[in-house]
């Protein structure tokens, strides 16, 4: 026997190809399993349509639609079904005719085989390089026993695979109705999900190949499906110039030795109203005068709104944006997934060479991963950031205005390279703001806190206050110099 050539053939999904490391491999039967609506016709329409752009012939096999509701579903996608053969075999459309079956299904039961029948004249006919059968749970429901359904299911498969390069065939899984048994004659198994919290997909069997595990987000959107893949730091690392990166506020500098390193994270926690966003905007509003580019991520806040407070305290924010050096994206947690948030980053890491990132806040971005382990969500962004040689901020809120001094509520301080903690002290019967250091992986740092005030003209940041004791605890107290 001739040994058969292992190839990869693209499904129409750049995506998808990244996720099964190649495309599918040829010779190979893969099961598409979902629910109703999960988009497994159009993962098909994709896998066809790429088959005639690679100058392949293909061919549908329906046993769910008739042809003409497929053909206008698949329009509104902007599939071109016009070269697409396909044989309609749904219920309702007289597909039994006389004949004998094919020789290759032996001791079929008669019932189908006038159906089985049509399928192998019309694979004879076109001998595609490709097929799509949707699906295997209506010849399920045709079949007398489950004996039956098994070994017709099985001859098919093997039938179609003498004659195509790859094939996929669809299972509308459910508890009620499983199929484990098309999974064990499949040599792939492709799982579309979606529920509230958003559309997903994943790989449980690839024979003959890697793939990439894990949980992959999708959407269906007007031109078929987009997918978005778990996030895989770079195994190669950028070379970096390891520069340290100023906030521009003198006082700042000082307290970190002349600023931040290029490519750490900065986490800067602190309390509502305390001035997070304000320092983070300070540093990008720095970067933007260097002509570096900053994308900040917004969960809590609208843009309008930051806009103006910016322009309040000085930051020429409109300007920034106007020039390309800062843009600012809205993300809503409950529309967007944890692997769409990174893909996002990506394209603007890599095809805009973006150099700081800013996410506001860490709040927002946990209701998104839907996660009770935000540090497991987050440390694939950051470690990509990190090699990447991308600056990252990350704003974190803590419950507590004065007092009770955490860093973070979330344990998720240990990844950060630099913890900027802000804090509120009543002092003199006003409440006052206070910036400290509290962690400095990659150089020395200012061990004392100072006064931290937000004017009409910017960040104000006094000297240290060496005589001042008890500011952590929300109600400092003076502390003589002299000696008893």
């Amino acid at each position: 026997m001739q040994e058969l050539e292992l190839t990869f053939h693209p499904s129409g999904l750049k995506e998808l190809d990244h996720i099964l490391n190649g495309g599918y491999l040829n010779h190979n039967a893969y099961l598409v399993r979902g629910g109703p609506g999960t988009g497994k016709t159009t993962l098909g329409m994709h896998y066809l349509q790429e088959g005639l752009q690679q100058n392949e012939s293909v061919l549908f096999i329906s046993f769910n639609e008739q042809k003409d509701k497929l053909i206008r579903n698949a329009r509104t996608m902007n599939f071109n079904t016009d070269e697409i053969p396909i044989l309609d075999l749904a219920p309702g459309r007289s597909f039994f005719k006389d004949g004998q079956s094919s020789s290759v299904f032996e001791d079929a039961d008669v019932d189908l085989d006038p159906l089985i029948d049509q399928i192998t004249k019309k694979v004879d006919e076109l001998e595609p390089d490709r097929i799509f059968l949707d699906s295997l749970t209506q010849l399920r429901f045709l079949a007398p026993s489950k004996y039956q359904f098994h070994k017709y299911a099985l001859s098919l498969t093997n039938y179609l695979l003498e004659h195509a390069h790859s094939i996929l065939l669809v299972s509308e899984s459910s508890s009620e109705l499983p199929d484990d048994d098309l999974q064990f004659l499949s040599d792939g198994v492709i799982n579309l999900e979606w529920d509230h919290h958003g559309r997903n997909l994943y790989i449980t069997k690839l024979r003959g190949a890697d793939f990439k595990s894990g949980i992959h987000s999708y959407e269906i959107t007007s031109e078929g499906l987009k997918i978005y893949p778990k996030l895989e730091p770079h195994e190669e690392v950028r070379k970096i110039n390891y520069s340290k990166l100023p906030f521009g506020v003198p006082e700042i500098d000082e307290m970190v030795h002349g600023g931040i390193e290029r490519g750490c994270c900065t986490l800067i926690t602190g309390p509502s109203g305390v001035g997070k966003t304000t320092l983070g905007m300070q540093f990008m509003k720095e970067a933007a005068g260097r002509g570096e580019r900053s994308v900040l991520y917004l969960f809590d806040e609208k843009k309008e709104v930051l806009v103006r407070r910016c322009e309040s305290i000085g930051i020429p924010i409109r300007d920034m944006l106007d020039t390309g050096h800062l843009e600012i994206i809205e993300f809503t947690p409950e529309e967007n997934s944890l692997n769409q948030f990174n893909d996002e980053v990506q394209r603007q890491v890599e095809k805009l060479d973006t150099s700081i990132i800013m996410i506001d806040s860490i709040r927002g971005y946990e209701l998104m991963a839907d996660t009770d382990n935000l540090s497991e969500a987050l440390h694939p962004l950051n470690t990509y950031l990190k090699n990447m040689g991308v600056t990252a901020l990350l704003i974190n809120e803590v419950e507590y205005i004065t007092g009770n001094f955490r860093i973070t509520d979330v344990g998720i301080s240990y990844m950060s390279d630099i913890v900027i903690f802000l804090r509120f002290m009543e002092f003199r019967g006003a409440m006052q703001k206070a910036i400290g250091i509290i962690k400095n992986r990659l150089s020395d740092y200012e061990k004392t806190l100072r006064q931290y005030e937000i004017t009409r003209y910017g960040l104000k940041v006094g000297e240290p206050l060496d005589n001042l004791r008890g500011i952590l605890t929300g109600s400092p107290s003076f502390v003589s110099d002299s000696k008893d």
